[in-house]
């Protein structure tokens, strides 16, 4: 049977890192968790399920995710977060795929994201392809602080697999609320680097922008009071990425002396 190694990125996860780790079992011949300095019980358990828990800082989720790539041991690599489970259609997906070998250089399926308990079918949460399994020798993350994402040395279309990722997001609007925040700061700073200037409007029009497109052109309002809550907040954050930015083109521009 064909190995796979599995990568976890961790902070604080003890809510949800079993459920995770459970998911994996028969799946994952090794397990590889990049902590980044919890202070639960998040390392406790991952000793206990037997995975290999080394600590470094964060410093971006591509450099996390691809650190965690690089001590891996076997060629395939499959990530997942914390707050992720493997469905029982895609476990048997991976299984069957362990068992018949591995014929494509990366696979990719659906997520399904929960938002406070409930799944959301629209709001541009699903089918949420993600690319996750792959043969780390024509692959690796792009680096990116958020949003990152495997690329390929050549020209590869991942087959996707039958099952869905589960994403558990938030059990909480405030806890939803707060991880968005703390992605706007790192998107804040890829903002500042990739434009010239920022205009005091150009906040408010990016975070209009942003509103209408989840609404409506991702179809939020199907969603429901889930589908305002995170068009809201597709709001409120790409306002907060947008004015960390600026405050950091200002400081760019005009240097304290």
């Amino acid at each position: 049977m064909n190995r796979i190694s599995a990568t976890i990125i961790t902070f604080n996860e003890e809510k949800r890192i079993e459920a995770c780790l459970e998911s994996l079992r028969d799946v994952a011949d090794e397990i590889i968790v990049v902590d980044s300095g919890s202070t639960d019980s998040t390392i406790a358990i991952c000793n206990r399920h037997e995975c290999r828990v080394v600590s470094r800082p964060m410093a971006g989720y591509g450099a996390q995710r691809q650190y965690a790539t690089s001590l891996t041991t076997h060629p395939y690599v499959l990530a997942i977060d914390a707050d992720e489970q493997l469905s029982p259609a895609l476990r048997a997906s991976i299984l069957k795929l362990k068992e018949k070998g591995f014929e494509h250089r990366g696979y990719c399926f659906p997520r399904l994201n929960f938002f406070c308990g409930e799944p959301v079918r629209h709001s541009g949460w699903y089918p949420d392809i993600q690319v996750r399994l792959f043969d780390k020798r024509f692959a690796n993350w792009n680096l990116h602080d958020v949003a990152e994402k495997v690329i390929f040395r050549d020209q590869v279309r991942p087959v996707q697999l039958d099952g869905d990722l589960l994403h558990y997001r938030c059990d909480t609007l405030d806890e939803y609320s707060s991880t968005e925040r703390r992605h706007a700061t790192l998107r804040g700073r890829e903002i500042a680097n990739a434009l010239h200037s920022i205009s005091p409007l150009t906040p408010y029009i990016a975070a209009v922008k942003a509103f209408l497109n989840t609404y409506f052109g991702q179809n939020a309002i199907l969603d429901g009071a889930e589908g305002r809550a995170i068009a809201l907040e597709s709001y409120r954050s790409t306002l907060l990425a947008y004015q960390i930015a600026r405050r950091i083109k200002t400081t760019q521009n005009h240097p304290r002396s």
